[in-house]
């Protein structure tokens, strides 16, 4: 793990958010998955955590998070203060009207706490992809930046104008009377990500729990050709990051040791599973080494340790690329005892890793 910037005030404060993609361990059903992260949004709300986003992806053994609004709406109804959200919608998974009308209902249920994260990647692979579309999206990702265009109408105040070959005109809302407005953010981890939402005056995200390379490039294009909206006069971004905190840094990376062999499937195109448990993942890497060929790039990058310790190298973090808000993604793994409705190391991440930045 990074160590500390030398001279890094301790008491720089940092504002905390959550990325779920609701893992699923060896064992446990996928309502169990789902009741064990909705009881981790209700201890973030509780610990003080500033949002909490669901991700989208799909036909993964290891990840419940199919349906970020469906996961929104029960977040929001077991949470008070936080804001919930996306990160993100895979757009050219859906119609934008349909992601506007999902949206502009959850921000009626919650208002003012709702954030729309949207990005371009499918979120699985092709055969999965074309079934998406299949089933009745038109969507195409070379009309990514009309679709966010339409969506940021669709949900606004004067809605969106249809025009006819006739010349006449239609006139869709996402919802019949919004009074307030999801607020809108695009996600990436390219140039071409960091310079649209620029371009669109868009808050913005480089997704660097999965990416890394590229961060610094992304957020000085993205703070460098920002084009003021009235919403967004100013850039406004934060960085996510894999955390694993435990009482010992010991204890930490073996916590982070079934994310790290999950990857590295991911990365090798190996059989896609469950999550391994601890013991499970340790009792396989001392056959296969599966890991090994990431764990170098983890040290690096993710953030794992003792509490003060991964504190002060998210300090750090967050002074490099100069923001206030790192969302973590609390990708600690679970031991076999531990039950399956409950995060357990998640949890721990969070109790041990954000009252130290909040202070």
């Amino acid at each position: 793990m990074r160590g500390p910037a030398s001279g890094l005030p301790s008491a720089m404060s940092i504002t905390v958010s959550v990325l779920d993609l609701v893992p699923v361990r060896t064992g446990q059903t996928s309502a169990q998955a789902v009741a064990a992260s909705l009881d981790l949004a209700e201890r973030a709300d509780e610990l003080g955590v500033g949002r909490y986003w669901f991700a989208e992806h799909h036909n993964m053994p290891a990840v419940a998070s199919t349906s970020p609004p469906v996961l929104i709406a029960a977040a929001a109804a077991r949470t008070k203060r936080m804001r919930v959200g996306s990160g993100g919608v895979m757009l050219p998974n859906h119609s934008p009207l349909i992601v506007a009308e999902q949206f502009a209902a959850l921000e009626a249920l919650a208002p003012g706490r709702i954030d729309l994260g949207i990005g371009r990647a499918p979120g699985s692979d092709p055969v999965i992809t074309q079934l998406l579309r299949r089933s009745g999206t038109t969507s195409d990702v070379e009309q990514f930046p009309q679709h966010i265009s339409d969506i940021l109408s669709l949900t606004s105040d004067a809605g969106a104008t249809v025009r006819f070959t006739s010349g006449d005109t239609y006139s869709v809302h996402a919802t019949p009377a919004a009074t307030t407005l999801p607020e809108v953010w695009l996600l990436g981890s390219s140039d071409y990500s960091a310079q649209l939402a620029a371009a669109s005056g868009l808050p913005y995200v480089f997704a660097n729990h999965f990416a890394g390379d590229g961060l610094e490039r992304a957020l000085t294009l993205y703070r460098d050709q920002y084009q003021p909206s009235e919403a967004h006069p100013s850039p406004r971004t934060f960085v996510t990051a894999n955390a694993v905190v435990a009482p010992t840094e010991a204890e930490a990376w073996e916590r982070a040791l079934p994310q790290v062999r999950m990857m590295s499937r991911i990365r090798s195109g190996r059989p896609l599973v469950p999550m391994e448990t601890v013991e499970q993942a340790r009792d396989a890497e001392a056959q296969d080494n599966l890991g090994a060929h990431i764990i170098d790039n983890a040290r690096r990058t993710w953030f794992v340790g003792a509490p003060e310790q991964a504190a002060d190298a998210l300090r750090a973090f967050s002074k490099r690329y100069g923001v206030d808000e790192i969302m973590v993604s609390p990708v600690a793994g679970a031991y076999d005892a531990e039950p399956l409705d409950a995060a357990g190391g998640r949890v721990q991440t969070l109790e041990l890793l954000t009252p130290l930045l909040a202070a």
